[in-house]
């Protein structure tokens, strides 16, 4: 796991830079820094966190691992995968709608309903199932783009092609 950086949001779930929030803490060694610890964060369980965000209308990004979650002012959240641009909706306009994800301790599935796009300083969804395109003008695009370069910063590229498991190699091994 890389060094948070001060001027990152802390991982604690604040939304305030690591600097005013948890790195005073740490100094006085108030704080935990077991790396471990650390790993044992849940998706469904931040994805819980994200949600209750969009509830309240506020916006708000959280990195985790290779995802993005999303609040918006409007009421929505997604979750975003940066690998292959892939995202799934968890609230919209205020409402949480059912999480289609399964995870397991060494495996997430996630049902993804959207891809993503960044393009031109506008967030554009194409829907899977009738590839229908949406732009949603008011997302924080440029707040969304500086997640995903820093991810992309933070893990070898040799890891993100190793985020997606192919079923039909899974089930040939099994």
């Amino acid at each position: 796991m890389g060094k948070i950086g001060r001027n990152e949001q802390c991982p604690c779930g604040s939304g305030k830079k690591f600097k005013h929030c948890c790195l005073p803490k740490e100094q006085a060694g108030l704080v935990r820094t077991d790396p471990e610890a650390a790993l044992k964060i849940s998706l469904l369980s931040e994805i819980d966190a994200i949600v209750a965000v969009a509830l309240e209308k506020r916006q708000k990004i959280k990195e985790l691992g290779v995802f993005i979650l999303l609040a918006t002012e409007n009421g929505d959240a997604w979750l975003l995968e940066i690998t292959d641009s892939d995202a799934v909706q968890l609230a919209k306009d205020g409402e949480a709608l059912e999480i289609p994800i399964d995870e397991k301790s060494d495996t997430i599935e996630i049902n993804w309903s959207h891809t993503f796009d960044l393009r031109q300083k506008v967030f554009e969804l194409t829907a899977y199932s009738d590839k229908s395109k949406t732009v949603m003008a008011e997302y924080p695009v440029r707040e969304i783009t500086a997640s995903i370069k820093r991810i992309k910063k933070r893990f070898p590229s040799e890891v993100l092609d190793r985020v997606h498991v192919d079923p039909a190699a899974q089930e040939q091994t099994a």
